[in-house]
C-alpha cells in the first residue's frame, strides 16, 4: 500500500507540473494575440491612403474634428507635393497644394459655422492656426523650389492662406493691443482735462 501511494505522487506531480505549463503557454498564446491586436489598431489609420484621408475629412461635418483631421490628411498631401517635387511634376505640387488650400478654407468654414465664438471656444481655431502656420512655410519652400514660369499660382496660395491665418488670430484674440478701433477725436477732446482757468491780472 505504502508503495503503490509512493508511485503515485510523482504521477500527480508530474500531472501538475503539465497543468502548471499548459496554463502558462495559454497565457503566453493570449498575451501575443492582444499584444498583436493593440498593434494592428495602433497603426490601423497609419495606413490610410491620401484619398482615404481625404475621404474621411469630406464627410466630417463637426468642425472642431474636421480642423483636428486635416493635421493628417494636410501630412499626407505634403508627401504627395515633395514626391511630385523631386520628379519635377510642378503641375501635380500645384494640384497639391491648392487642393490643401481648399481643405483649410473648409476646416475654417466648418469651424465657424459650429463655433462662431472662437475666444470661448477656441479648440479647432489653435489648432487650424498652427496647421496654417505650417501650410504657409510649406507653400513658401515649394515657391523657392520651383521655376519661374510655375510661382505665380503658388503665390495666390500662400497669400490666401496668409489671409486666413490672420482671420484666425483676429477671431482668437479679438482684443488684442492695437486691434480695437480708436474713439473718435471728439470723445477724446472730450475726455482731457480742462486747462485751469486763468485769474484776472491784478492792476
Amino acid at each position: 500500500m505504502a508503495g503503490s501511494a509512493t508511485n503515485r505522487r510523482p504521477e500527480k506531480d508530474a500531472r501538475k507540473k503539465e497543468i502548471i505549463r499548459s496554463v502558462r503557454w495559454r497565457c503566453h498564446c493570449t498575451m501575443i494575440l492582444l499584444t498583436a491586436a493593440l498593434l494592428s489598431a495602433g497603426t490601423g489609420h497609419a495606413a490610410d491612403t491620401l484619398e482615404q484621408l481625404q475621404q474621411r475629412f469630406d464627410h466630417e461635418h463637426d468642425g472642431v474634428r474636421k480642423a483636428k483631421q486635416l493635421r493628417r490628411l494636410g501630412r499626407a498631401e505634403f508627401d504627395k507635393e515633395r514626391e511630385a517635387a523631386k520628379k519635377g511634376d510642378f503641375n501635380t505640387v500645384g494640384l497639391e497644394m491648392e487642393k490643401y488650400r481648399d481643405n483649410v478654407r473648409g476646416a475654417f468654414e466648418a469651424l465657424k459655422q459650429s463655433h462662431p465664438d472662437a475666444e470661448k471656444h477656441s479648440s479647432g481655431y489653435r489648432e487650424l492656426e498652427i496647421e496654417v502656420g505650417e501650410g504657409i512655410r510649406e507653400v513658401r519652400d515649394v515657391i523657392l523650389a520651383s521655376p519661374e514660369q510655375v510661382r505665380p499660382p503658388m503665390q495666390l496660395v500662400e497669400d490666401d492662406l496668409k489671409k486666413i491665418d490672420a482671420e484666425l488670430l483676429r477671431l482668437l484674440f479679438p482684443r488684442r493691443p492695437g486691434e480695437q478701433p480708436l474713439p473718435p477725436r471728439a470723445a477724446l477732446d472730450g475726455n482731457r482735462p480742462k486747462p485751469p482757468e486763468q485769474t484776472e491780472q491784478q492792476t
